[in-house]
């Protein structure tokens, strides 16, 4: 048992397998769209996601998300409620957070100028929700 962190070497294996699986992603993916969508037959309904996941996968099309453009296009306008056009880059950067993504350009076009559009948006939103989805090793 490791002195520092009280973890055996079986732990650390068990965490480095989630880890490289992406098994807890896949997890919290599978409980989020339960959570979200609240199926009249779950187990059938997470068989189903696993399903397009898999097909998904083969395809690199259509993974399954919470969040399609409109709910990226009301957290825009949530953002901008004057209608300028833009972002700032903070706010982009918090907004995909709130979006749940981690893996996104933490400089788009637009970011030098701090004034993220609303297309560099939705395309960096979609780019990060489709890596958020797809709860498969590698990318």
């Amino acid at each position: 048992m490791s002195s520092t962190t009280g973890e055996t070497g079986r732990d650390v294996e068990a965490r480095e397998y989630l880890e490289q699986h992406r098994i807890l992603e896949l997890f919290n993916n599978l409980t989020s769209q339960l959570i979200y969508n609240r199926p009249e037959n779950p187990k059938k309904y997470m068989i189903e996601t696993l399903e397009r996941l898999q097909k998904s996968r083969a395809t690199h099309l259509d993974y399954p998300c919470l969040f399609d453009d409109s709910n990226i296009q009301s957290v825009f306008g949530m953002l901008d409620p004057t209608n300028r056009g833009y972002v700032t880059a903070q706010q982009y950067k918090e907004a995909m957070a709130t979006l749940g993504i981690v893996a996104f350009d933490e400089h788009p076009d637009g970011a030098k100028d701090d004034k993220i559009t609303f297309d560099t948006f939705l395309t960096q939103a979609r780019l990060g929700l489709t890596k958020a989805s797809s709860t498969f090793e590698g990318s």
